[in-house]
């Protein structure tokens, strides 16, 4: 069911790859809430993903960038507003990746050169494209930026490794941005803490169906699944949420307050 909660407005959405991606689901339902998109991602994930089949869909022109170039991102959002004929009301960074994962490098034994591109294009990223929205004038006023994040930014879940680090910096940023751009523009800024969720980059991580069996019982709503961020997406980048801004929100069926639930202390009896 669509409310409208988007009509009129104009967004960006960084990082939707497949059909899987969280990213790929958001723009899906800003579409189906009235919004107009502009999609874009890495060149190389361009080649490697299927997003023209997403353009098609959501009517959307793609856009290379490569957030680790400051000049992609001008370029980006210089078309953007030129697309859509005015200002960019949201953007979604549904952005992440580690060299030292996806090699099995331990967290204790990082490559630094791995370490560095992977913070780049987890987190450093952000910033670049606010400091770009900024400067250009992009984002509307009382305009919405949303980063996904995880718990892994606060808690350790060993398989994660040094995407742990990225996603801490990554919710550093939004608190610290998101003051200045409030202040400047009015511009709110929020991370999103999801459930693990089974997307093409996620289950990459060693031991990702174990992070998701465990979250399941750990959750009294259980998991919350893309579709369902992608809802979460849309009031935040909707009227409704003018007032919040800075915030580290978990959308995760309340697995982030829970200590224990029976259905893991019975597992444990076993």
């Amino acid at each position: 069911m669509a409310y409208n909660l988007l009509r009129g407005k104009k967004g960006i959405i960084f990082g939707a790859l497949d059909e899987k991606s969280i990213a790929w689901k958001t723009a899906q339902r800003c579409k189906a809430e009235g919004a107009e998109l502009v999609l874009t991602n890495a060149p190389i994930a361009l080649r490697m993903g299927t997003i023209n089949q997403l353009a098609e869909e959501v009517n959307a022109p793609v856009i290379p960038a490569d957030v680790t170039v400051t000049a992609d991102i001008e370029n980006l959002f210089t078309q953007a507003q030129e697309h859509f004929g005015g200002k960019i009301d949201f953007v979604l960074h549904s952005i992440g990746m580690s060299i030292n994962v996806r090699k099995g490098v331990h967290y204790t034994e990082n490559n630094y050169d791995f370490t560095h591109k992977g913070m780049d294009i987890s987190a450093l990223s952000l910033h670049r494209i606010l400091q770009v929205a900024m400067k250009q004038d992009a984002i509307s006023e009382w305009g919405s930026v949303i980063a996904l994040t995880y718990i892994a930014a606060q808690r350790v879940f060993p398989d994660y490794n040094d995407m742990a680090d990225n996603k801490a910096m990554l919710e550093s940023i939004a608190r610290n941005f998101g003051y200045q751009y409030g202040v400047k523009k009015n511009v709110r800024i929020n991370t999103i803490s999801q459930s693990p969720t089974r997307t093409t980059a996620g289950s990459g991580v060693k031991g990702f169906d174990g992070f998701v069996d465990f979250a399941e019982k750990m959750s009294p709503l259980g998991n919350a699944n893309a579709d369902q961020c992608a809802d979460y997406c849309v009031t935040l980048f909707s009227d409704l949420t003018r007032m919040v801004t800075m915030q580290n929100l978990f959308h995760d069926g309340g697995f982030s307050f829970t200590g224990v639930t029976q259905a893991i202390i019975d597992q444990m009896g076993k």
